[in-house]
């Protein structure tokens, strides 16, 4: 099947379904979810960021300066919001002046004073997390697949669509899901810059453009991610920059540049509020096994750990899986599990969960013996028995995770 010259095959259905699968998770558990204090939060300080500064002098935001939190959630948050209420407005100023619903012409005072005009807060509020958990499920399907063949695709996208963790915080505003949106993202444009050096230059603006677009949206939403991302997308973009090595750190540079900019415009180019980035505190970290333990001996995440544990073990045992592709991801892995935060209420862990799906996905690939797109055959499977047996184990995986998550999220768990 093909649409406007883009073929849709097999994987790209199956891809589909699992990302709709996902959306539905999220707006179930989104019905099911009341209005908190943290929604209230982020609408009322990001309406405030998109429609007027604070009324506090000397502060950003009733908020304060956000210098623990990034702007890019409390932005999304208020934006479906103000874009509905300047709606409200434009359609108010066609009625007769006895007729409007406006006094004045105006909708003032905060969101939550305007709840009888405002309709659907609690899905607009967090659907744009929503949107980027989806958006960033795609680029997790894409990039497996591109490195591994449609099963590993299929299996690291089925991992991530099931895991309680990722609908929970996409369905909440906060800036943990977009931190890993952006950092997973970052990781794997640095990559496509590094290839893209070995080309012709045509190709070389647009993935820098990308690259400091990602950079930029990642520290928006946390500043301890993108200096992750700015240091171990760094190394990989050296690592295969190869001949084209003198031209990293320049890329780097621009990169790192850009992205400060973005940063400011997050800070409406307010200089006292920008200059907290620098003093708040949000990227002091330190290093501890606490989360990785939980996230192990939660029982809804019981057939991630199984697929993890299989895939370490082939990792370890097998040569043919110790490559680039496996090796990438995994080192992200050991990286940002033990990590946490010490001046804020931050959970890096999160941030792991991509590149934990994808070493499983491209592991398991290379124990079903599937070539990839551009022609590798690990050969990594001793034969049929071996094959069937790694099939059967992954549709255990799915299936067993996906029955875990939907009890889960029913509360059953």
């Amino acid at each position: 099947m093909r649409l406007h010259g883009l073929s849709i095959g097999r994987a790209q259905r199956v891809a589909g379904v699992l990302l709709l699968l996902l959306l539905g998770e999220c707006l179930w558990t989104i019905g099911r979810q009341p209005l908190d204090a943290n929604d209230y939060r982020y609408a009322h300080c990001g309406r405030e960021m998109w429609e007027a500064p604070s009324v506090l002098q000397g502060y950003f935001t009733t908020c304060g300066n956000l210098n623990g939190d990034g702007t890019l959630a409390y932005r999304l948050a208020g934006f479906p919001l103000t874009a509905q209420r300047m709606v409200l407005l434009s359609v108010d100023h066609f009625r007769k002046p006895e007729n409007r619903v406006f006094a004045n012409g105006s909708l003032n005072g905060t969101t939550w004073e305007a709840r009888h005009e405002l309709g659907f807060v609690k899905y607009l509020l967090r659907l744009p997390f929503v949107l980027f958990a989806v958006w960033l499920g795609g680029g997790l399907w894409w990039v497996s697949k591109r490195l591994f063949g449609p099963e590993g695709g299929a299996l690291a996208l089925a991992l991530y669509c099931f895991c309680p963790a990722i609908v929970r915080y996409a369905t909440r505003p906060n800036n943990e899901i977009l931190a890993m949106w952006g950092l997973y993202g970052l990781i794997y444009t640095a990559m496509g810059v590094a290839h893209a050096l070995q080309g012709p230059r045509r190709k070389w603006k647009p993935r820098i453009v990308l690259l400091t677009v990602a950079l930029g949206m990642t520290a928006m939403a946390h500043l301890l991610a993108a200096m992750v991302g700015f240091l171990a997308g760094g190394a990989f973009f050296t690592y295969l920059a190869e001949r084209r090595r003198a031209y990293v750190s320049q890329i780097m540079i621009y990169a790192a540049l850009g992205a400060m900019v973005m940063v400011f415009a997050g800070f409406s180019f307010k200089v006292s509020a920008f200059l907290y980035v620098f003093s708040g505190g949000s990227a002091r970290s330190w290093f501890s096994l606490d989360a990785a333990r939980r996230f192990a001996m939660t029982p809804a995440n019981a057939g991630i750990v199984v697929a993890t544990a299989v895939a370490a073990v082939v990792y370890g045992r097998n040569k043919a899986s110790r490559y680039f592709g496996n090796t990438a991801p995994l080192l992200m892995v050991l990286m940002l599990f033990p990590l946490y935060t010490t001046q804020v209420v931050s959970a890096p862990w999160v941030w792991a969960l991509p590149f934990l799906f994808t070493f499983v996905g491209g592991v398991f690939a290379d124990a079903l013996d599937h070539p990839t797109e551009q022609g590798r055959s690990p050969g990594a499977a001793a034969g049929t028995k071996q094959r069937k047996m790694f099939v059967a184990l992954t549709v255990g995986v799915v299936v067993t995770q996906a029955v875990l998550c939907w009890a889960s999220m029913a509360g059953v768990m």
